[in-house]
């Protein structure tokens, strides 16, 4: 056999065994629910986090519009195709509890409508059902509509957070899609964003394994590939300073702060440094995490609690180090930074305002 046969064979070999691992991350069952199951194993234990489905932070906020909702609501009851949806067990904290990898929109507004929350609206095939909700269908409607089912692809232990994340992409895009901090990175050309670049190496960098924010902060490695570091950077500058006006589109907030604000950078580095520090002789080794032997932070419970330090420390710069933080877990606290919390103007300052006062010590 020639030189080039047998590098050929290896190769080929080395192809074969990295099908054949990568085909294990996804691995899969199909299951078939009823709408009413996938409803109750949504918002059973929503207001606590603890629902046995839910939606992972990387993913998009409840976007479709009223007349998409009320589309999809339409096929259901039409009986047409609806693709599957994609779920993974990530054995995270082995809780048994079951991350949405692919379906959320359609999960959100089955919740919406079954809630009594969604009115139909521009329905072609059906218009006599235009204005009318759940709780208008009658009786046999209603339980007709429950029991009909959804497949749904259940992703084994085996596909860690790397993996979803890229189905995630690929079922959305076609191929890998740039997030909100690449796509910024990639087509802004902005001095508060080489700033940002900046300010990610000094706080987060590549190189070098632990500093303070990603020892309070730690992310997976999918994530902190993918510029959530900058991220969540740029979200605690813009939050701190104009959280008040902020509007329900996440993403035109941060790009309006980032691009058509003036920045004392050295100013907003201190706050940053400063706010660190204080949750450091606070909340000790916990950081931002919900549990010490956790590995990943929610943005959501990031913002609500370095903003919130953040605007304490500005009302008293003496802030107490010694705190009562039983409120960390709190039904309430807990419903304002759970993962399917939302991106509203009003709940945005409730759970950032929640922490400020809890470390202010204000009575409610």
């Amino acid at each position: 056999m020639s030189h080039h046969d047998l590098f050929q064979q290896s190769q080929l070999e080395q192809m074969e065994s990295e099908i054949k691992e990568k085909q294990k991350i996804t691995d899969h069952e199909i299951r078939e629910y009823p709408v009413s199951v996938i409803v109750d194993k949504f918002t059973n234990g929503l207001e606590t986090d603890e629902a046995e489905l839910y939606i992972p932070d990387y993913q998009r906020e409840f976007v479709w519009t009223k007349e998409q909702q009320s589309r999809f609501i339409e096929s259901l009851l039409l009986n047409l195709p609806i693709p599957y949806l994609f779920v993974a067990d990530t054995n995270q904290n082995d809780d048994g509890r079951i991350e949405i990898v692919d379906g959320s929109q359609r999960i959100r507004t089955l919740v919406s409508f079954l809630t009594g929350e969604l009115t139909l609206e521009n329905l072609e095939k059906i218009p006599s059902a235009n204005g009318l909700k759940f709780t208008d269908f009658p009786k046999s409607r209603q339980l007709r509509f429950n029991r009909k089912t959804l497949r749904m692809i259940e992703l084994t232990e085996q596909a860690d957070e790397e993996a979803r994340r890229e189905i995630f992409d690929r079922l959305n895009s076609g191929g890998t899609q740039l997030n909100d901090m690449e796509r910024r990175f990639g087509s802004k050309d902005h001095a508060f964003y080489s700033f940002l670049m900046e300010q990610t190496e000094k706080f987060a960098p590549k190189s070098k394994e632990q500093t303070l924010f990603t020892q309070l902060c730690p992310i997976s490695h999918a994530r902190r590939q993918r510029a959530e570091y900058a991220e969540l950077l740029l979200r605690f500058f813009a939050y701190t300073n104009n959280y008040q006006n902020f509007n329900h589109r996440v993403d035109e907030f941060l790009e309006n702060y980032a691009e058509n604000t003036s920045h004392d950078e050295p100013a907003l580095i201190a706050e940053f440094e400063r706010m660190l520090n204080y949750i450091k002789q606070t909340f000790g080794e916990l950081g931002f995490k919900k549990r010490i032997t956790d590995k990943s932070v929610p943005r959501i419970r990031f913002e609500a609690l370095a903003v919130g330090a953040a605007l304490a420390l500005r009302e008293n710069p003496q802030l107490p180090t010694q705190q009562d933080l039983s409120w960390l877990n709190s039904e309430e606290f807990i419903k304002h930074t759970r993962s399917d919390a939302s991106n509203s103007r009003p709940k945005v300052i409730g759970r950032i305002e929640y922490v400020r006062d809890k470390l202010l010590g204000r009575d409610e």
